[in-house]
């Protein structure tokens, strides 16, 4: 592979996930170029099922941005959301806690969005990328580089962003001793499943339950996505159709006579749970942002959420840089994402502690979790801290 092509961008970004693709538009409506590296295919990443529940901020972010037509007219707007505990569901109102909503709409589908949005435009994206990675990050002037359909590439940008998810090469790509790494495994993991059922509720329902968690959500009108504690390690060929229902019955049924509706499952997947973030989430010209810094147990549904805030910030301080040649916000960035990160740590971390039921855990711990959640369904300010999490922080 002798031949090499020569690639000039302001802003280099490695990975076509909504972290990734929302960040190249929001450059582009300051008028920075960028280009997108990816090295999974268009197919992968417009099928890849992940996070379905995005925030009210995120909302306004990606209507302002003008990718939010889909959106508007396919996402679920939730007002609130249900606490089951004791085969009983209590209600947490959302709007009236906060003036605020959560839409349901999955991260796929975004992506789906965001990258119509990019190619409409004309703007470049590399799909199928081999042998991605990141060279000069000591220079004024860093280099990825990669290889597709038998050439060698190189990009040198200004900058580059690191989009590219927990097991990317841009964190490892920073010098040894200049991360430090701060993670959390929990000893349980979430069965998800995606089945041609309409959902039970018009709501998510959030379950503790004796047995383990489980959680009641939605794709569609037509789609119900359920999720039910397991082990880290459980296996899907022990969990045929009928005993994922029947378990989620055993979760979900309240003494009123609620229990979730049935149909054909067609994706089953296995979530491990843990919590993850790297400090500082820049080093020099190389900024890290979503997954590739921060890991969030799903419990909270902040996993997008925040990358959604990470590169609010990134674009923001980017724009200043070329506008005026000021730097201040770009070598804040990682002070100003970690505030936000770490709250939100906190938050999954709650939820997470609050919901689920652990092997090794004894008669207290389980009274303790009952006894947390009664004041949360009967104390204004408990509820309102809740809700005021749950819809998001307003963005800085």
């Amino acid at each position: 592979m002798n031949e090499a092509v020569e690639h000039r961008t302001q802003v280099g970004i490695v990975g076509a996930g909504p972290a990734g693709l929302l960040l190249a538009h929001l450059l582009h409506l300051e008028g920075i170029r960028s280009i997108v590296i990816e090295a999974r295919s268009r197919k992968h990443i417009e099928e890849r099922i992940r996070a379905g529940v995005l925030e009210q901020g995120v909302v306004d972010l990606l209507n302002d941005s003008g990718v939010g037509d889909r959106m508007r007219r396919d996402g679920m707007r939730h007002h609130g959301f249900e606490l089951c505990f004791q085969r009983r569901r209590h209600r947490i109102d959302l709007h009236k806690l906060t003036g605020r909503a959560i839409t349901v709409y999955g991260q796929h589908e975004l992506v789906k969005d965001l990258l119509a949005a990019r190619l409409t435009l004309g703007e470049p994206v590399v799909f199928e990328a081999d042998r991605v990675e990141v060279h000069c990050l000591d220079s004024d002037s860093p280099v990825i580089t990669f290889q597709l359909d038998g050439l060698r590439h190189s990009v040198s940008c200004d900058f580059i962003a690191g989009c590219d998810g927990f097991h990317g090469i841009c964190r490892p790509s920073i010098p040894a001793g200049v991360l430090r790494t701060y993670e959390k495994t929990y000893p349980f993991a979430w069965l998800g499943i995606l089945a041609e059922a309409a959902p039970a509720s018009h709501e998510l329902i959030y379950a503790n339950h004796e047995r383990g968690f489980a959680l009641l959500s939605m794709r569609t009108p037509l789609v119900t996505r359920a999720y039910l504690q397991c082990s880290p390690n459980e296996q899907l060929a022990n969990w045929p159709d009928a005993g994922i229902w029947e378990e989620l019955r055993n979760r979900l049924e309240t003494t009123d006579g609620f229990r979730p509706n049935e149909g054909p499952i067609f994706q089953k997947s296995v979530t491990e749970m843990r919590s993850f973030v790297a400090e500082p989430m820049q080093y020099r010209r190389m900024f890290l942002a979503g997954d590739a810094a921060h890991i969030v147990p799903p419990t909270g549904a902040k996993g997008l959420n925040l990358a959604v805030a990470d590169v609010r910030v990134l674009s923001r301080a980017m724009a200043a840089w070329y506008r005026s040649g000021a730097s201040d916000a770009m070598e804040r960035y990682s002070e100003v994402c970690l505030r936000r990160v770490w709250r939100v740590q906190h938050f999954s971390w709650w939820m997470t502690s609050l919901l689920h039921r652990s092997e090794n855990s004894d008669g207290f711990d389980a009274r303790r979790q009952l006894a947390e959640l009664e004041q949360v369904i009967t104390s204004p300010a408990a509820a309102a801290n809740l809700a005021e999490n749950y819809v998001g922080m307003p963005f800085e």
